[in-house]
């Protein structure tokens, strides 16, 4: 064993590998805050541009969480909700650091969900409400309004769920 690898080198290499994946992370941010940036210097609120029979672009102003839970609860909610963003993003980079080498798929998810928690974290932060814009109706149907944000932890969550039932023993077992 050399000096390297007593010191636990490849440890510290894997960990700066898994954390190269905040650069995923950032773009989402980056991309989200743009995106709300654009609608909201643009539109006024509550305005809808309709772009599909199904899809509009609808400026709204989220102050309670997914679905506008707890938003008339009266502003705590604000700081309630910014302190689980944050605990959960510490949490994913702790988990995104300790990852294995060749669990790309999980570190995906990781990254687009934290991406997605800061630039909605973000938001709630500095405005008090998150900045929601894209609807989904038909008919008199109406999907919520949401975000760059709430789609990557959507899809970052989706991907977790696939990961735990299809990648997470084959890890364990070490075939991946």
């Amino acid at each position: 064993m050399n000096d390297c690898e007593a010191k636990g080198c490849n440890v510290n290499v894997q960990a700066r590998k898994n954390l190269s994946w905040l650069c995923l992370s950032l773009l989402v941010v980056a991309l989200d805050m743009l995106s709300k940036y654009v609608v909201s210097s643009t539109m006024v609120l509550g305005q809808s541009i309709p772009v599909l029979p199904v899809f509009s672009w609808t400026l709204a102003h989220n102050y309670g969480a997914a679905f506008s839970f707890l938003h008339d609860a009266g502003g705590w909610q604000r700081w309630f909700f910014a302190g689980i963003a944050i605990v959960v993003s510490i949490g994913m980079i702790w988990w995104l650091k300790t990852l294995q080498a060749g669990a790309r798929f999980l570190a995906i998810a990781l990254a687009l969900v934290l991406g997605g928690a800061i630039g909605n974290l973000y938001d709630r932060i500095l405005l008090g409400y998150v900045v929601d814009f894209i609807h989904v109706h038909y008919g008199a149907w109406n999907f919520p309004a949401f975000n760059l944000a709430d789609s990557a932890i959507t899809v970052g969550a989706i991907m977790l769920v696939i990961d735990s039932v299809f990648f997470e023993k084959k890890r364990q077992a070490g075939n991946v």
